[in-house]
């Protein structure tokens, strides 16, 4: 029995520290210049310019190391890789697409990678998000089942 009441007490004695990331509360400027090579940065700006464009009432903020427009809970996000920046959405799967624009294969999420020099197509982009907005408006917050 005391060998019990020393592992309770030991267990009680243990803390957890929840996982702050070092970017969070980081303005989104900062986060570019701090986080995305120089090669990527302004199309990163672009990207967030159109997103925001197509969906005025957003808010723009850092959550999980990336930019992330929300409206009625997350929506889109762009995050830099090394060959590619990447444009993500929730709702991706519900997204209406020209077929084999958006990659990937999850239930929800999918994603528009944009290449280095490639040409970035607004008109479908701003359409993609606009289409984001609609969802969250009809569906509801994405990170709520």
């Amino acid at each position: 029995m005391a060998t019990k009441k020393k592992a309770s007490k030991a267990k009680r004695s243990v803390k957890s520290v929840p996982k702050v990331s070092p970017t969070k509360g980081m303005a989104v400027d900062a986060w570019i210049e701090k986080q995305v090579d120089p090669k990527f940065r302004q199309l990163v700006k672009d990207l967030l310019a159109l997103a925001r464009k197509a969906a005025p009432r957003s808010t723009l903020s850092i959550k999980w190391n990336q930019p992330v427009l929300e409206c009625g809970g997350p929506m889109v996000f762009v995050r830099a890789a090394k060959a590619h920046v990447t444009i993500g959405f929730w709702r991706g799967s519900e997204l209406r697409a020209p077929a084999g624009v958006l990659e990937g294969a999850g239930d929800r999420m999918r994603h528009l990678k944009i290449a280095t020099g490639a040409t970035l197509d607004a008109k479908l982009v701003t359409d993609l998000v606009k289409q984001a907005v609609k969802l969250n408006a009809e569906k509801g917050d994405p990170t709520r089942r």
